[in-house]
């Protein structure tokens, strides 16, 4: 029971609570509604580049709003910004409701609807990434954030599983459930309230302050390394826009195979994540880092060559697995390294890259599907990964020795607008 009390005696505090149980909702819903738009515009067109664009019209708002974003994040009070996103992402459910209703035959108000749904997550991740440290005491701020990425996980497991079962009653009703849950969920971050800690005043709104985060970023060649190694393995390893087509064309499965498989990642992910809050990574980080990328692009192989619905299932638990490694890492180098007081700037450098290598890396899918058939693609993605990895390894010998961890920065330097450079590594670029 202590031992009990000890992991979860967080949820005490009101506001994280509550914002971990809205996230929750929030990302079974978005989840869901994953599954229901790559079901329903494949098949309306039975073309995989329609999946791609899917992606694209998602990332199209993100990278020109996201660095606004994180400035928005530092400036103003995050719960609010997190809420707002909840709200207008429940309109963009609200839209794909209606647009099934009066029976779509066209695929262009889907895309419509990503475009504006692209441009809140910018807004959103950034803001939600930050908010968890005006939530809780420093005290216990890093079992927050270890439980709020359990929870994460979760969601990701439940959520397609989820949709796919409740597709078999028409994209009509995964829709409604969406919109119910997003409702829910803006309600419950509405009720987040208590004075908001600002950790470092309200930053001037100004081109140099909104770059501040991009400058912090490239002044650590560990962080660089490891953010922009995930962007390009994603980028071209990014299979799981194409398994509505691939459940369909070579598994012969429907939604609810579909949402299965969407499961699969999340799975492998949060066993993982179990995994390594168990036995947390203390040592060999950088081998960590680019062993959980090498995996993530092997299982992607793996998954390109199977015709089986068990072995597509464990390929993709393996990629979830990976990509979970690469994830803590990452994360864990964020948080570490990042001063409070620009840290919604630097999540919302994290977030561009993240969305990149999701929503582009789709595109990408759907386009070399396009041009070189389903199973050629993803084959040709894991091959790229595995590159991508060899690459990193050449260029980042700072992030390849990495051996521990480095400890928590709170705050700048006084009197210091840049972050001073990471010590042992010089500057380097990020291709």
């Amino acid at each position: 029971m202590s031992s009990f009390s000890g992991k979860f005696g967080v949820l005490r505090h009101r506001d994280f609570a509550l914002f971990l149980s809205a996230r929750f909702l929030a990302t079974v819903a978005i989840q869901m509604q994953s599954v229901a738009v790559g079901w329903q515009v494949y098949a309306l067109t039975s073309d995989a580049l329609d999946l791609g664009w899917v992606g694209l019209a998602q990332f199209a708002p993100f990278v020109p709003l996201a660095l606004v974003a994180g400035q928005v994040a530092d400036r103003f009070d995050r719960r609010r910004i997190v809420a707002l996103c909840f709200l207008v992402e429940m309109l963009c459910g609200a839209a794909l409701l209606a647009f099934t209703w009066v029976g779509l035959t066209v695929v262009w108000p889907v895309f419509a609807v990503m475009v504006l749904y692209g441009s809140v997550r910018a807004f959103m991740m950034p803001a939600s990434q930050a908010v968890v440290v005006n939530l809780v005491p420093a005290a216990v701020f890093g079992k927050a954030v270890a439980l709020n990425s359990s929870v994460f996980q979760v969601a990701v497991i439940a959520g397609p599983a989820l949709g796919g079962f409740l597709y078999l009653a028409g994209p009509e009703t995964v829709y409604a459930s969406v919109t119910g849950g997003l409702a829910i969920a803006a309600l419950l971050m509405g009720c987040v309230h208590g004075e908001p800690k600002k950790p470092g005043g309200n930053p001037p709104m100004s081109l140099d302050s909104v770059l501040e985060g991009l400058r912090f970023v490239r002044s650590r060649p560990v962080m660089l390394g490891a953010i922009s190694l995930d962007l390009f393995a994603v980028l071209f390893g990014g299979a799981t826009a194409l398994l509505p087509a691939y459940a369909r064309d070579v598994l012969h499965a429907g939604p609810t195979g579909l949402g299965w498989l969407r499961t699969a990642p999340g799975l492998g992910a949060a066993c993982t994540a179990l995994a390594l809050a168990c036995w947390p990574i203390r040592r060999h980080v950088g081998w960590w880092m680019f062993g959980g990328v090498g995996l993530f692009g092997a299982a992607t192989l793996v998954l390109g060559r199977s015709q089986d619905y068990a072995v597509a299932l464990a390929a993709l638990a393996l990629m979830g697995a990976g990509d979970m490694v690469s994830v803590y890492i990452r994360h864990m180098l964020v948080q570490l390294e990042t001063p409070d007081a620009i840290r919604g700037r630097v999540s919302a450098v994290n977030s561009m890259f993240i969305g990149a290598s999701n929503e582009l890396g789709e595109f990408e899918s759907g386009l070399t599907a396009e041009w070189f058939g389903l199973v050629p693609a993803i084959l040709l993605g894991g091959c790229a990964t595995l590159g991508v990895v060899g690459a990193w390894m050449w260029g980042f010998p700072v992030l390849r020795g990495m051996d521990a961890f480095p400890h928590a920065v709170r705050e700048l330097p006084a009197g210091r607008k840049k972050p001073r450079q990471a010590k042992g590594g010089r500057r380097r670029r990020g291709r």
